[in-house]
C-alpha cells in the first residue's frame, strides 16, 4: 500500500519488492525495453516519456529499492527540496547560501527548482559511488 507523505504535495512512497517478486520483475526487464500495459483490459504502448519513466521505476523496484514518486513541481520552499533530497532544512539552506544549488527568492522566501536537487542529489551519490552521475 502506498504511503503518502504530507510535506511534498502529491507523493508516495512504494515500499521494495519481495525477493522473488523483484528476481521475477528484473528477468523480465532484461528480456525486452517494451512498456506495453494494460488498462481496463485493453493494451496501451506507452509513449517514450512514459516508457522511461516506468522501466526507470521498475528497474528499481526490480533491484529491491524502495521509491518514492512526487510530482515534479515547478518550484519547491525550502522543506520542501530538503525532503526530496533526504537531508534537513538547515542544510538545504545552507546549500543555497553556498550557491550550491540554485535558488530564487520571491520576497524572503527561497523557492527551488526541483531538477536542481536531483541533479544535486545524482552528482552527491555519484561522488560516494565513485561513478558517473546518474
Amino acid at each position: 500500500m502506498p504511503q503518502e507523505t504530507t510535506a511534498l504535495t502529491k507523493t508516495t512512497q512504494h515500499e521494495a519488492l519481495s525477493g522473488a517478486d523483484a528476481t521475477s520483475l528484473a528477468a523480465a526487464l532484461a528480456e525486452s525495453t517494451d512498456a506495453t500495459v494494460f488498462v481496463n483490459g485493453t493494451a496501451l504502448r506507452l509513449p517514450a516519456a512514459a516508457t522511461d519513466a516506468v522501466l526507470d521505476l521498475l528497474t528499481r523496484l526490480s533491484a529491491g529499492e524502495s521509491v518514492v514518486l512526487s510530482t515534479a513541481e515547478r518550484w519547491l520552499n525550502t522543506s520542501q527540496a530538503a525532503q526530496l533530497a533526504g537531508v534537513s532544512n538547515t542544510y538545504m539552506r545552507n546549500l543555497t547560501d553556498a550557491g550550491t544549488i540554485p535558488v530564487e527568492y520571491r520576497g524572503s522566501h527561497r523557492r527551488i527548482k526541483p531538477a536542481d536537487v536531483a541533479a544535486w542529489v545524482a552528482a552527491r551519490d555519484a561522488a560516494r559511488t565513485g561513478g558517473p552521475p546518474a
